[in-house]
């Protein structure tokens, strides 16, 4: 994966950086979570994205997931990518999630179609990882109550971002695969709801 990334100095020094920041995470199905992060940038990468928006995808979770300030962003990587990053943070000092999700998605509209591309390739790559998750349930393993109601909690967030980016950003190719992988998901779950 890494290969691709030839040539792009800021995304190289960023994949080092966020692999170091995240190595010791790991993510809900016990895979390195710095998987993520470089599928977002890996998609960026494809819809043609210039180094600093693939940077930034890389390190899109660093200040929520890690103890790396906006400073230390400023300093390694300049204002434009450490802004990035920040328009597509979730402010923790806002209390509940949907409050929270909505003053992030406000924060990402203002800060322009950087990041609107930026957040696009992050909610498709989530969108993914909770197809996986639900395809694991259809093999006969269901989720507890709790977990289907974050879930669908985290689909309803997916839902308005998706209505945002389609407002805002509409040729964009993220978009367009987005809304394909939130519709395939639909389709899943209502076949999932319909088996006996």
């Amino acid at each position: 994966m890494l290969a691709s990334f030839e040539g792009l100095a800021q995304t190289q020094a960023a994949i080092a950086y966020a692999q170091s920041m995240h190595a010791d995470q790991r993510r809900a199905d016990g895979a390195p979570f710095i998987l993520h992060p470089l599928e977002v940038a890996s998609l960026l990468l494809d819809a043609g994205a210039p180094d600093r928006l693939i940077a930034a995808g890389v390190m899109h979770d660093l200040i929520e997931k890690t103890d790396v300030s906006a400073a230390d962003l400023r300093r390694r990587f300049g204002r434009r990518i450490a802004g990035l990053v920040l328009a597509v943070s979730d402010d923790d000092q806002i209390a509940g999630y949907a409050k929270r999700k909505a003053a992030l998605r406000q924060q990402v509209a203002d800060a322009g179609d950087e990041a609107l591309t930026l957040f696009a390739a992050d909610k498709l790559s989530k969108l993914r990882e909770l197809r996986r998750e639900n395809a694991v349930e259809s093999n006969g393993s269901a989720a507890p109550g709790r977990v289907r109601a974050l879930r669908a909690r985290r689909l309803k967030h997916y839902r308005r971002s998706l209505a945002l980016l389609e407002e805002r950003i509409p040729e964009s190719s993220l978009v367009r695969e987005l809304r394909d992988e939130l519709d395939a998901l639909l389709r899943d779950r209502a076949s999932l709801a319909a088996s006996p």
